[in-house]
């Protein structure tokens, strides 16, 4: 303690009794930082990787996109926008950098993805490296958010969607693939790319499953002429059968039974399906399953799906069936049969 300092305490001492003094004592040993005010687990490793691909840099340039950047990737001052030969220190940068990812990327992304409170940190920083990088506007927007406030498994999306942001414009850069690659590395703990135990193909065997209770051979209704024709079929198929082993979970293990899946042209204009039905399979997660649960109310298994389905529903319970299916961008989509 300094000399001013002693002489405070030896004044405290001469005022208060010897209770109060202990009582003082035990509050100044106290630890200043209480649990609820430490800095969040998750903060150290968003910065850690936002400095590590963001780079910094101390006088204002343009980014690829061609934005007045300055920092850490900022494009505000607290005084408005940057501007071309705004300069600030590393503290200043720093600063910056922290004050938004605590108050805008962190807490933008728990709104988004409320999920996300729930997971380790290094789950978390990851997500929000990913906001900091592509903005809350586009996760809001993303198909990674959609899939995440579906269920999925978390890292399964992870893995699956944020390698797709790897663009400037139409450009592939280099840089966004491999800061991809370590937003997901950081999510999954370095665990490997999710995969089946045995890679289905469109010439696996009708009964190789898809999921634990459904077949590949299922969305083809067992038929020769209604098999898969290309790889990224089968990853659609697999997402709609992992619902589906949700739906069959949900009444009590009761059988799905698939009356239309995977629909070749021509056999979607033989049975008048639209030109545009999502049972073609004609493109990245577009397709569709029609199904009842077997000896199950179809109107209440209907009402689930459309409650916990995000994507297309056809509300088919009149003719004995419900419609589950994905199309572009996976928007929600309801409709009568």
């Amino acid at each position: 303690m300094l000399p001013h300092q002693l002489a405070a305490w030896d004044w405290l001492q001469e005022q208060l009794s010897a209770d109060a003094i202990s009582q003082f004592a035990d509050l100044y040993r106290a630890d200043p930082l209480p649990k609820q005010i430490l800095p969040p687990a998750w903060l150290a490793p968003s910065l850690k990787i936002i400095k590590k691909w963001e780079g910094c840099r101390l006088e204002a340039y343009h980014c690829p996109a061609g934005v007045p950047t300055i920092g850490y990737g900022s494009t505000r001052l607290i005084d408005g926008p940057v501007r071309m030969g705004d300069k600030i220190t590393q503290e200043m940068a720093d600063e910056m950098l922290q004050n938004e990812v605590e108050n805008l990327f962190a807490p933008g992304v728990f709104t988004l993805l409320p999920m996300a409170k729930k997971w380790r940190p290094e789950q978390q920083a990851a997500i929000v490296s990913f906001a900091y990088n592509v903005g809350l506007g586009a996760l809001e927007e993303s198909t990674l958010r959609k899939r995440l406030l579906a269920g999925e498994d978390a890292n399964k999306v992870v893995i699956e969607e944020l390698p797709r942001w790897n663009k400037a414009g139409s450009k592939v850069l280099e840089g966004l693939v491999n800061r991809r690659k370590d937003e997901v590395t950081l999510f999954t703990g370095g665990q490997p790319k999710q995969q089946s135990a045995v890679k289905l193909r469109p010439t696996s065997p009708f009964d190789a499953k898809l999921t634990p209770h459904i077949a590949i051979g299922e969305f083809a209704l067992y038929q020769e002429d209604r098999r898969f024709a290309a790889d990224y079929q089968i990853k659609t198929a697999t997402e709609l059968a992992e619902f589906l082993e949700k739906v069959r979970t949900q009444f009590g293990g009761k059988p799905i039974i698939i009356t239309s899946g995977y629909r070749p042209a021509a056999i979607n204009r033989m049975v008048g399906g639209a030109s545009s039905s999502e049972h073609l399979f004609n493109d990245q997660d577009v397709g569709a399953v029609d199904f009842y649960v077997q000896g199950e109310d179809i109107y209440k298994v209907q009402d689930w799906c459309d409650k916990h389905w995000p994507y297309s529903v056809g509300y088919g319970a009149p003719k004995g069936f419900v419609h589950l299916g994905m199309r572009r961008g996976r928007p929600k989509v309801r409709w009568d049969y």
